[in-house]
């Protein structure tokens, strides 16, 4: 592919990765999206549950498969490996825009709350949000949506692997991306059936990544990684210690 179109192909994924994330932050809150995740016509239960929880599904096997070792090494046969993370962003993108698009709402109250309660619970889902974007820049945000790469490309340099030293959040705990993430799906003023699917299945799929994606990052990054992760929790932080050494990455895609 030509620099230019490489290039391109980098922002125009990107574009719509960031559109479709914010998309993701109204449809979870129900806040501004023309659908989120309570809006439409109830239908039967048992087929609703069955259809939000393919959505959900094929997200997660997109989202984890794709950013495997394995898969990389097979796919980048056949995609150019300036594209790689662009495609594998586009990729996430179009399994949430499906997810959108198909949703069926079960608009069942688990609960729900009024005032300043509501309005609390509001500003910590939207605090999990802007972790969630905090922790992704802590990682190199551009970088870890293909825009680096692509860059480098169009200018004729060689992509190498950012070596990060496990900066402010990550010396304390190990995911506080996926910390923002659960914020984001659990702390709601209004929890409804369909929105607690979302969030437990959400939830099952950061437990099943997080060794899959550890088990990658101890391989690449040896000796070093294991120490900082043996030493470094989870997502409680333990009070008096801080984190870690260098490390040349500390969260997967």
């Amino acid at each position: 592919m030509r620099r230019a179109a490489v290039l391109a192909f980098g922002v125009v994924s990107y574009a719509i990765f960031f559109v479709t994330f914010l998309y993701l932050v109204g449809f979870v809150s129900n806040l501004v999206v023309p659908k989120s995740i309570d809006s439409g016509v109830a239908g039967p239960l048992g087929s609703a549950m069955l259809i939000d929880t393919l959505l959900l599904l094929a997200f997660g096997v997109q989202h984890s498969v794709m950013a495997r070792p394995g898969f990389k090494a097979w796919w980048t046969r056949f995609v150019p490996k300036p594209i790689e993370r662009s495609v594998y962003t586009l990729a996430s993108s179009v399994a949430l825009i499906a997810l959108f698009v198909f949703w069926r709402p079960i608009p069942q109250t688990v609960w729900a709350t009024e005032g300043a309660l509501a309005t609390g619970l509001t500003a910590g889902l939207l605090a999990g949000v802007g972790l969630v974007l905090f922790s992704t820049f802590l990682i190199d945000h551009f970088d870890l949506f293909g825009l680096r790469q692509t860059w480098l490309h169009f200018r004729g340099r060689s992509y190498a692997e950012k070596h990060f030293a496990t900066p402010l959040l990550y010396k304390w705990i190990r995911h506080p991306l996926y910390i923002g993430w659960l914020m984001t799906f659990w702390i709601t003023p209004v929890m409804s059936a369909g929105h607690l699917l979302c969030s437990l299945v959400m939830t099952s799929y950061i437990l099943i990544a997080i060794p899959l994606e550890e088990r990658d990052l101890l391989s690449a990054l040896g000796e070093p990684y294991r120490r900082w992760r043996e030493r470094t929790p989870l997502f409680v932080p333990r009070i008096g210690v801080a984190g870690s050494r260098p490390a040349r990455v500390v969260e997967s895609r």
